[in-house]
């Protein structure tokens, strides 16, 4: 880690494209922070690639906040 940088932490939601079967992430909230990937190894890297070239232009306003899922039944 690099002296004078904080470790952050995101939670990507991850969908599988039926058409092409790759794997499709993105944060939620986060502009811009969308990315895909044949594994879910690669489709992580990508993401965390995607992350630290915003961050690079400093911390985004964030348009929501990750609150989590709920399943929903319907009759």
């Amino acid at each position: 880690m690099q002296e004078g940088r904080s470790l952050n932490s995101y939670t990507a939601i991850v969908e599988r494209c039926p058409d092409t079967g790759l794997y499709v992430g993105y944060v939620p909230g986060f502009p811009g922070a969308h990315s895909q990937g044949e594994t879910l190894e690669e489709l992580n890297s990508n993401l965390k690639e995607v992350i630290a070239l915003i961050l690079e232009e400093g911390v985004p306003a964030m348009a929501g906040e990750f609150v989590g899922t709920q399943t929903v039944v319907v009759a």
